[in-house]
């Protein structure tokens, strides 16, 4: 299975550690990834700040770096839902459209795709799930409390499969972290008491780590625990589920 490995441009710049996680995951679990290294951008800060139709450049690349790809996978919901929302390309609609179909976020092609949870991980602290609204609400990732429906967390699911984990949700457990790309800019101290009170809730389990399947939620809250001086750290999900003794 030929695998192309999508890694965000703000993860290749501030947190290569984590595309690392990622190829190393896949490749443990049996694919064949391939990266393309004329990637860039897909386009979501512009299209967030009203300037979609500006973002034609991004996804003709994306396009041409991809197409002969039988899935795509990412470690971010946000960009992933992004590429699966709006990507097109005028002079190859159907090489967009079989990318808008066939383009995964890390934890759902897992175990949606490959079907396994063969997770040979070990981590042996308190982790803090993190919830971020565009895996929940836009991949359908986890369950949401405002719809009575069976609770289910792909990302659980598989954290759950490593050894020595001591795994905890926050009270209101969906609720966002504020971050919200820009409009952490735009709404700078709405979001920072957001990411406060996101943190004081994970915080008050206890916990050694907060993990997510967005960097950028991530980020978010990190340089909130920094500012505060915390011991707390973050990891993507990633880190933890390709962690080993």
């Amino acid at each position: 299975m030929k695998v192309g490995l999508f890694i965000p441009c703000y993860i290749d710049q501030f947190y290569p550690q984590v595309g690392q996680a990622t190829l190393s995951l896949l490749t443990k679990l049996g694919c064949e990834v391939v990266f393309p290294t004329d990637q860039t951008c897909c386009g979501q800060p512009m299209a967030n700040s009203g300037f979609a139709a500006l973002s034609g450049a991004c996804d003709q690349n994306f396009v041409r770096n991809f197409s002969g790809c039988a899935y795509i996978v990412g470690p971010s919901g946000s960009c992933v839902l992004h590429v699966k929302e709006h990507l097109k390309d005028e002079k190859q609609p159907e090489a967009a459209a079989h990318i808008r179909s066939h383009i995964y976020e890390l934890t759902e092609f897992i175990l949606d795709i490959l079907k396994t949870e063969a997770i040979q991980a070990f981590f042996p602290y308190k982790v803090g799930l993190h919830n971020s609204c565009h895996g929940q609400r836009g991949l359908g990732l986890s369950s949401l409390s405002e719809r009575v429906l069976p609770v289910f967390s792909k990302p659980e699911r598989l954290l759950g499969k490593v050894k020595g984990i001591q795994l905890f949700k926050p009270l209101r457990n969906d609720e966002c972290c504020g971050f919200g790309g820009t409009f952490s800019v735009f709404e700078e101290a709405v979001s920072v008491k957001m990411g406060k009170d996101r943190i004081a809730r994970h915080e008050a389990n206890g916990v050694d780590v907060i993990t997510g399947v967005d960097m950028s939620c991530l980020m978010h809250l990190e340089g909130i625990l920094k500012r505060q001086g915390s011991r707390t750290r973050v990891m993507h999900i990633a880190e933890i589920l390709n962690a080993e003794a």
